[in-house]
């Protein structure tokens, strides 16, 4: 099993949240974060006053998803949340040794 954390503009989320619904993701993890990479934040204006924003706001997802799964919730995602501007965010992939549903006691593959 492995474990999906993107970080994606918010205005992409229902995409890609439809997406993976598509090819058979059954849940996922949204938490609102703020943060920055290459774009170190820009410059705003208000009330004549300029001032700058350091951190963006982005969308975190967390999916777990079978090994075999990867590849095309992946690729959903990219396809989904890609707008060829810069912050369109990052993906990480790690492994997930053990699941557990609580209220059933199923573990691994049964509990995702």
């Amino acid at each position: 099993m492995k474990k999906i954390e993107a970080v994606i503009k918010p205005f992409k989320l229902d995409e890609v949240r439809e997406a993976l619904s598509e090819i058979g993701v059954s849940g996922l993890t949204v938490t609102e974060v703020k943060g920055f990479g290459r774009q170190k934040g820009h410059t705003e204006l208000y009330r004549g006053a300029e001032y700058v924003v350091d951190f963006l706001p982005k969308i975190k997802l967390e999916v777990v998803v079978a090994t075999d799964l990867l590849e095309r919730a992946l690729e959903t995602i990219i396809k989904a949340a890609r707008t060829g501007k810069i912050g369109d965010g990052k993906i990480f992939v790690t492994s997930v040794e053990q699941v557990i549903r609580i209220r059933t006691g199923e573990t691994d593959e049964a509990a995702i």
